[in-house]
């Protein structure tokens, strides 16, 4: 098994690394059936993994949140998940760990009995806008769809619970929009289907606070914004306010920061991905550079 073998990339399932084609789980797995799961994407760049550690950390508390026992620690965490790149022998990736419920006793409804599972893939890194929209801009669509609340599903420990975004999606998506943001129960605007959201307002940066994944690439903006002298603003985001915002954009691990310049029927600014926006851009592929945020992959192993 050469390290540029499998360019579509490779996975650890139940102990061995396959091809990702041939990884599977079984269907009477938890994970599956229920959705009972956890998981956390870190990106490789330039053959590094970016802010492992703080996804790790993200990873182990979610699957304490949700009592899953992953069976390993940090470390042998990620030696799977460099073995997964380096086998691929991907430069750019997608990296994914998940932490499923497994199978209790045949017919015992008790979450306790089951045995949990680890799994791991590396894939080519993953872009959710295309160069166009990259370049342009992204349009979204403000849902009627309200998130889950958090009451029900805890939004800081990450899960699929995706039904009420991908309804959301679909909305979108058939009225001519390139993505969504859904909205609490007061309106505000909390989150897309993997991504959090931004505007800058009167020169204040706003993000919400609430109902959301707090995630790893929000909490770089905030730490660039703050290294750049601003103070970025954790508040309620309501809908109206975004929609009238100066200029807005979307955090995700597959894209970093990504420009918005219409949200529903509204433009934002003069329709071009706005100036602090594309500083901000500018200034987190440099800290990928940065050995502070990056693990460097050894390919020679």
């Amino acid at each position: 098994m050469t390290p540029t073998q499998f360019p579509d990339g490779m996975a650890f399932v139940q102990g061995r690394y396959v091809p990702i084609a041939e990884a599977a789980i079984p269907i009477t797995d938890w994970g599956f059936l229920r959705s009972d799961a956890t998981y956390d994407v870190v990106t490789v760049w330039d053959g590094a993994f970016f802010r492992l550690e703080a996804h790790l950390e993200r990873f182990l508390h979610s699957c304490q949140r949700w009592r899953l026992d992953p069976g390993l620690n940090a470390q042998q965490i990620t030696e799977v998940l460099s073995q997964c790149v380096r086998l691929s022998g991907l430069r750019s990736s997608y990296v994914e760990m998940i932490c499923t419920r497994g199978q209790p006793a045949w017919g015992s409804r008790d979450p306790r009995q089951a045995v949990n599972q680890f799994y791991a893939f590396a894939v080519p890194y993953v872009w959710i806008a295309n160069a166009e929209q990259r370049d342009q801009g992204l349009h979204l669509k403000i849902s009627e769809v309200q998130r889950i609340p958090s009451t029900s599903v805890d939004p800081r420990a990450k899960n699929y619970h995706w039904n009420d975004l991908t309804m959301g999606l679909l909305d979108a998506l058939d009225a001519g929009a390139d993505s969504v943001l859904l909205v609490d129960a007061q309106g505000n605007v909390v989150e897309g289907p993997g991504f959090n959201v931004f505007c800058l307002r009167h020169g204040a940066l706003i993000t919400p606070d609430a109902g959301m994944l707090e995630g790893i690439t929000r909490r770089t903006v905030i730490e660039i914004a703050q290294s750049r002298g601003m103070t970025p603003q954790l508040r309620p985001l309501p809908a109206d306010e975004l929609r009238h915002a100066d200029e807005v954009f979307i955090t995700t691990s597959g894209g970093g920061i990504l420009p918005v310049t219409r949200v529903d029927q509204c433009q934002i600014g003069d329709g071009r991905p706005g100036p602090i926006t594309r500083q901000l851009i500018q200034t987190y592929w440099d800290w990928h550079q940065n050995p502070a945020y990056s693990l460097a992959i050894d390919y020679s192993r």
